[in-house]
């Protein structure tokens, strides 16, 4: 029985989290909290006593240093890695660098809420959760999800809505449940996968 292995962590806190700024593809480091938070995921996941044969991040460097910090911890630096788009946080457009209660002062607490939270709404210029995960998806059945099925301890480091649409199709949650899922940051998710690819156990260790 081969450990059919996928880890999903959420980046640790960056810049701009702090400054309750919206982020999506503009490429903001980690704060001091978040290089914390990322060495703490490498940590727990060493404590439960997991390694992995290969990584997959996002090309924004929030999740990257988040994968580097944890592979330390590990003691797993130099493990293969890929960087792609496709895992990249939702792009929310021209909200994108906008403090939150700003954007509420200009278009309404309640048209900002319908961007955030909507499946289907995307914010101007941007992504709702539903484009999100037209991307992500394909890439995840045809690039990691394989890996895992072969038997492969597999690890992503990503953003809050990309692993969302990935917690969508594993966890078989509605467009209105997954609308509620909140990922903490630098808190691992460890899944083990059933031949099928559907999900055998769960265990999340923000819980």
């Amino acid at each position: 029985m081969s450990d059919r292995l996928l880890v999903l962590v959420r980046h640790g806190q960056s810049e701009w989290n702090l400054k309750n700024l919206f982020t999506g593809w503009k490429d903001p480091d980690l704060t001091e909290k978040g290089v914390a938070e990322a060495k703490d995921a490498g940590r727990k996941l060493k404590a439960q006593g997991l390694s992995f044969d290969i990584a997959f991040t996002s090309v924004l460097k929030r999740a990257q240093h988040t994968l580097d910090l944890m592979l330390a911890e590990i003691g797993q630096t130099g493990l293969a890695t890929t960087k792609h788009l496709a895992l990249n946080e939702r792009d929310y457009g021209d909200l994108s660098g906008l403090n939150k209660d700003d954007a509420r002062k200009k278009w309404g607490e309640d048209q900002v809420l319908i961007w955030r939270r909507s499946y289907d709404v995307p914010p101007p210029g941007g992504e709702g959760l539903k484009d999100t995960l037209a991307r992500t998806l394909p890439y995840y059945v045809q690039e990691i999800l394989p890996c895992v099925l072969r038997g492969e301890r597999t690890l992503v480091a990503a953003h809050g809505n990309s692993l969302r649409a990935l917690i969508m199709v594993l966890e078989k949650l509605s467009p209105e449940n997954i609308l509620k899922r909140e990922l903490a940051t630098g808190a691992p998710v460890i899944y083990r996968l059933n031949a099928d690819a559907t999900v055998a156990s769960k265990l999340d260790l923000a819980e």
